[in-house]
């Protein structure tokens, strides 16, 4: 099964706004009972969240995952950080490329494969405003250019 296929439950839909997205993995988190039961039940947000890597190990801060209402005590804090599972290679080779040449490690969607929940990470640069504004006149234009296809094949 490819990267970045099950059942999608939330995604960060401004990261290819914000960012230029160049290669992505797919990694899994290590989850606290309750927190599994949340993000089935799609109450997790990725908006503001990030990914850092220490000590070897890759760790997502900000991401929201809401306490699941029947949880009582054994709920967990909703912005805690989380661990994210990677081989040595792949964080090997995202450490790499922030500390060189600049990228950012990015959270683009959270989905169920298989029974687990993955995330699925970008590499990513950064856009300039003026890129930002070239992508909104191209999205513009196809907008514009299928609405004309449409009316000319009514």
């Amino acid at each position: 099964m490819p990267k970045g296929t099950g059942k999608v439950i939330a995604q960060n839909k401004k990261a290819n706004h914000d960012y230029f997205i160049e290669k992505t993995f797919e990694a899994g988190m290590v989850l606290q009972g309750t927190e599994i039961k949340s993000i089935r039940a799609g109450r997790v947000q990725l908006k503001d969240s990030f990914v850092l890597i220490r000590n070897g190990e890759a760790w997502i801060h900000n991401m929201h995952i809401s306490p699941y209402e029947q949880g009582n005590r054994f709920n967990h804090d909703p912005l805690r950080v989380r661990k994210l599972l990677l081989h040595k290679k792949e964080i090997a080779e995202l450490a790499g490329a922030v500390k060189r040449d600049g990228y950012t490690i990015v959270p683009l969607k959270i989905y169920i494969k298989d029974g687990y929940a993955k995330l699925l990470i970008g590499l990513g640069k950064g856009k300039k405003k003026y890129d930002k504004r070239a992508d909104e006149r191209k999205k513009e234009a196809k907008r514009e250019m299928e609405r004309a296809l449409k009316l000319k094949n009514q």
